[in-house]
């Protein structure tokens, strides 16, 4: 079992992940490969743990807060502070600190940087549940959900940079 596989089923197994969490990572993690397509410079293996590992802050709550606890739980386990940092950075198109303050989250950057942590908060934004979706779903299901003009222009603006488009 390679050195990803093996941190990957010890956080599931430590932090007791669900089923339905470990579907949902799986495709997100699928949903990374139409993306790295266009790049030949991504940290393939980062990419397999970050998307694996994003949302094993839902094994404490499924709202905005689960990308910082997660993040929280793998620092914990002393994991690469790289896959912290994606699972931080995962929710959306990112957080700004204005939003991130008015959301009473903890003072931390909550915009993807890497190439790495854009691309595992994108495929997160193209999966619902355990379905590939289009950015045009993405868009409506944001605009149903009230969210800001700039959280959704932040959403076109990340897809049109990493789908060649």
């Amino acid at each position: 079992m390679s050195k990803v596989n093996k941190l990957i089923n010890n956080v599931y197994e430590e932090l007791e992940c669900s089923e339905y969490i470990i579907d949902h990572s799986n495709m997100v993690y699928k949903r990374t490969k139409d993306i790295t397509k266009y790049y030949n410079n991504v940290d393939k293996d980062l990419i397999k743990a970050g998307a694996k590992l994003h949302d094993v802050g839902r094994t404490v709550t499924n709202g905005i807060k689960h990308a910082y606890i997660g993040a929280d739980l793998l620092r914990d386990l002393d994991v690469d502070e790289r896959i912290c940092k994606i699972t931080e950075r995962h929710i959306g198109a990112g957080i700004s600190a204005k939003e991130a303050k008015e959301l009473g989250l903890p003072d931390r950057k909550y915009i993807p940087e890497t190439l790495e942590e854009k691309i595992v908060a994108h495929a997160d934004n193209l999966v619902h549940g355990v379905k590939f979706v289009d950015i045009d779903f993405v868009i409506k299901k944001w605009t149903k959900k009230g969210m800001s003009q700039e959280s959704i222009d932040r959403l076109i603006k990340l897809d049109n940079e990493l789908m060649n488009r």
